[in-house]
């Protein structure tokens, strides 16, 4: 299955992040949700502090252009094969480094793409 860390994880059910990890959940996707502050999502606690992370399939991103650059190093580390920036999350030099890496890039909504069986 598509192991995938959601960074930029709220406890706060208002936001996106804590809405596509429910979802990832429902649909049967192994999800970690990984933010700046420690929380939980259904019973799943946020983990914060860049925590290491095996066999990553996918990055679903929930952090902003202009605070993206802490977790640049960290989502190279996780070594994903594909990274989702989704709306609001994009950024032509990220973007352009996972393209360098080899991994594949999806302008998209997680939770559309869920919705619509094309995860």
């Amino acid at each position: 299955m598509k192991k995938t860390v959601v960074i930029g994880a709220s406890s706060r059910p208002e936001r996106y992040a804590y809405k596509a990890t429910v979802a990832l959940r429902s649909k049967g996707i192994e999800v970690v949700p990984v933010g700046r502050r420690v929380g939980e999502i259904e019973q799943l606690q946020i983990l914060t502090d860049f925590p290491p992370i095996d066999n990553v399939h996918t990055i679903t991103l929930y952090v902003g252009p202009s605070h993206q650059a802490p977790w640049t190093e960290y989502i190279w580390s996780l070594n994903p094969k594909r990274i989702i920036f989704n709306p609001g999350t994009e950024s032509l030099s990220l973007r352009n480094e996972a393209i360098d890496r080899g991994i594949e890039v999806i302008d998209a909504c997680t939770l559309v793409m869920l919705a619509i069986d094309n995860y």
